[in-house]
Parts: C-alpha cells; structure tokens; sequence
C-alpha cells in the first residue's frame, strides 16, 4: 500500500515512458479471487493493469522473495534490477531518469502513448469503501470514514445524512469542515465534543471539534516515516499508516499499522511515542516494548487493557494499559496461519480480520476476509460466528443467511442488541448494516 503512492508519482511524471505492470501474488484464500481484486483496484485508485497471479507462477518465474517487489525491466525486456521492500519517489526518480536518458541514447525507447485503462472508479455511490465507524446514541449520530470519499459522513442512528467533514479531495489541510481535505481516513475515536480521525494515507492524527465544525491536525508532519524512531512533539514526529483508535482518559491509543506498533498520544502533552512493539513484524508475546506485531488494523478497550486486531496474522490480541505490562495473544499463532474456524484460542482461525469493539463481556469481531461477524469470549478466548457466510454479499437475514463483503469496523449503538457495521465493498456492497440478535435492520442510505 505504500508503493502505490510512489508509482503513483511516476506514472504521473512520465506518461510516455514508463509502464507499470501490477502482479498480485496472494497471501491469503480471499485475496485470490479476481473479483475481490477488482474491488482492492477500486480502493486505492489503481490505474495500470494488475495480472491475478493466484498460483504464484509469475513469482516463482521471476525469483521473487517478498512481499512487495520492484523489477525494473528496460525496452528490449530485459531485466535491469529487482528491489525488495519500500522505496521513496526520489530513489525511484533518479533511477528510471537516469534509464531514460540512456536509452533514448540508444534509440529504443518508444515514448508511443499507451492505451490506458482508466475508469476505475464508481460514481454516485453514498459510501465508497467505509472503513470504520463510531457511535454516539446519546446525540443521535453515527460517524462513518468514507475512506475513498477521503471524508467522515455523520448521519443519524437510523440513516438520514447530517453532516459531513471534508471537501471529497485528496489532500491534508485543516479548516472548516466544508473544505478541509483528508487523504483516505480511517480510524475513528470520539470524546468530550471531540471526534479523532486517523488519516491513514497523510499519515497524521485530525481532530474535528463538532461544535465549532473545525478540522486540526494534532499529530504528524504529512509525511510517512521512513524509519523506527522514539516519538516526541506530536506535531513534529512522522508517522507511519495509522489505521485505527481508541480513546482511555486522556490518552489517544493509535493502531500504527506501518510501523507494526501500537502508538500513543497525551492529549494533554501534546507527545505522541510508541507504546507496544519492537517493530519487528510477527506474533510473539512479551513485556510492551519486546513483543512483536502485525499491521494492527483495529483498536478497542473495556478500559483495562487494549483489544487489537493483529491482521497479517489474522490474530486478536491484548496489550495491558498500565504501561508496564504485557502482549498476550487470545488467538491467532502465526504470519501463515489463517481460516475459518470457530474454537477457542489456538484451534479458532480467522482471516485478515480488520475491525474489533467490546461490549458487555464481549468482543466483536469484524472477520473481513471471511465475510463475517463472529463473537470472542476474552475469558475463555472462544470464538463463534455470528453473522454472515464466507460468501460475499448485500443480504439481510439471521445468522449465516446475512451476506457481507469485507467488513472493517464495528461499533456498539443502542445497547446489547444493536451493532454497526461498516461495509468494505462499494455500491451494490457498500454500505453500513445495522445487526442485532434478533432483528436486522436496513442499510444506511442517502
């Protein structure tokens, strides 16, 4: 995810010249079907062609090792050079620059433009891509990130539209509500007249005040980190994919999915730091600071520790929230461990699982890539599922007759018999759902 930004750039720089050329090698079972990866296109805005490499021919053909890799291939199809891992815009700059000048030298390079393959996106959608969502039942409202809207709609419990935050534009400026721009967020916390938005692709920390209707960044430069670093001033430190929050007293817990860390910021200090993570990717137990995490993609707490969603390693795990305490897995076991399976901790399985929130005992689970909700006792680490089939859908009804499409956040509204759940998918399969015990509601619509 954070190379499509960087391509991004030199696609854009020149048109005539490079072509990229997208091959997606699935880790997981959801991620192989082409529709799925359609959908993922869609999300984040892909323009070149993506080959749906299910059975990893093309990555074994080409040697590939990890997840993601760059070949750099000249005009006469040969390859010049392969790098692993990340890589900034300027690198990449300086090295297809330094290409073009070379084989235009040579008299083979063909500036020919390219059909492109554009149309990617859905318009007059409500909701394009919801990711996470909260609830205020005392005022009547719902906050949803309408992630590739690059804006937060605030409509009431039943699904009347009230507000939004944000212009609709890609960008990081703060203002107004009507035209501060967001990148892409995501995580929502919300506290004292305050919601706290985690703007995943600028990479900082917003907060909307919704009785002045303003947009203040509090935390991050604008920039992703290129680096593990200590923390400091919250306004001066880079951050790295932040994805998801939860609010404890005065303090802003933060899934840092970039770095694999948890992070917190003292509102009242104005210091943002890590909390829990060496920042070695994987699933290993421990004191805060020594264990080691996985993209955490969704944060909660019942106010004694912290519930995470661990995704690449479809995990549910806890951090203890006096600061001295430990990492503990309730399940989950490892990067290649994944499935559908109901059980108590190690025996359960779940898949890229996204979005969590606790409720009376109880901890909900958004199984994105099963297409469910399931239900996890944190006592006896049991997991059971609740709604939804593997299959993906829009369609209501109890139990495993309910369909969803990838959903990511959850949230309680209303007491024991409500939830809300965000939708992944978009159009047809976009939307948030009411779900209950006994009933199902509508869909949000516009």
């Amino acid at each position: 995810m954070h190379i499509f930004p960087q391509l991004r750039k030199l696609e854009q720089k020149y048109p005539n010249e490079l072509v990229v050329i997208g091959v997606h090698s699935a880790k997981f079972t959801s991620e192989k079907d082409t529709a799925n990866i359609h959908k993922a296109i869609m999300r984040y805005e892909i323009e070149h062609p993506v080959v749906n490499d299910k059975d990893f021919r093309i990555w074994n053909q080409y040697s590939t090792r990890a997840w993601p890799t760059l070949y750099i291939v000249d005009p006469e199809g040969k390859i010049l050079g392969r790098h692993e891992g990340e890589i900034t815009f300027e690198a990449f700059d300086r090295v297809i620059g330094n290409m073009i000048e070379e084989f235009e030298a040579r008299g083979t390079l063909d500036r020919t433009p390219i059909p492109g393959i554009g149309g990617r996106r859905e318009e007059g959608a409500v909701l394009s891509f919801p990711s996470k969502i909260i609830a205020d039942p005392s005022s009547d409202r719902i906050f949803i990130s309408d992630s590739s809207h690059n804006r937060v709609v605030v409509s009431s419990l039943e699904g009347k539209v009230l507000e939004v935050i944000g212009e609709g534009g890609a960008g990081l400026r703060d203002g107004a509500f009507a035209s501060a721009l967001f990148d892409h967020p995501h995580g929502l916390a919300l506290g004292d007249g305050v919601l706290y938005i985690a703007d995943a692709e600028n990479h900082v920390i917003r907060k909307a005040d919704l009785a002045r209707k303003e947009v203040e960044t509090i935390a991050g430069t604008g920039a992703q980190a290129r680096g593990f670093h200590g923390g400091g001033k919250a306004d001066s430190v880079a951050l790295n994919s932040p994805w998801d929050l939860a609010l404890h007293k005065e303090m802003l817990y933060i899934a840092m999915a970039g770095f694999h860390q948890l992070w917190a910021l003292d509102l009242a200090a104005g210091e943002v730091r890590p909390y829990a993570g060496s920042g070695r990717e994987g699933i290993s137990d421990g004191p805060l600071a020594d264990a080691m995490l996985a993209q955490p993609n969704g944060i909660a707490t019942d106010g004694r520790v912290l519930f995470f969603a661990d995704s690449e390693t479809s995990a549910i795990r806890t951090a203890d929230l006096d600061g001295s305490g430990r990492v503990v897995t309730l399940v989950g076991t490892g990067l290649f461990d994944f499935g559908d399976v109901d059980g108590s901790g190690p025996d359960a399985r779940l898949q890229h699982v996204q979005g969590l929130c606790y409720h009376d005992g109880v901890l909900y689970l958004a199984d994105t890539y099963n297409n469910k909700i399931k239900r996890l006792d944190p006592k006896t680490r049991g997991v059971t599922s609740f709604l939804g089939s593997v299959e993906h859908g829009l369609q209501d009804g109890m139990g495993s007759e309910a369909r969803f499409h990838e959903p990511e956040g959850l949230t309680v509204a209303g007491g024991v018999t409500v939830l809300q759940c965000c939708n992944g998918g978009k159009g047809q399969d976009g939307g948030t759902r009411v779900i209950g015990y006994h009933a199902l509601g509508v869909g949000l619509h516009g």
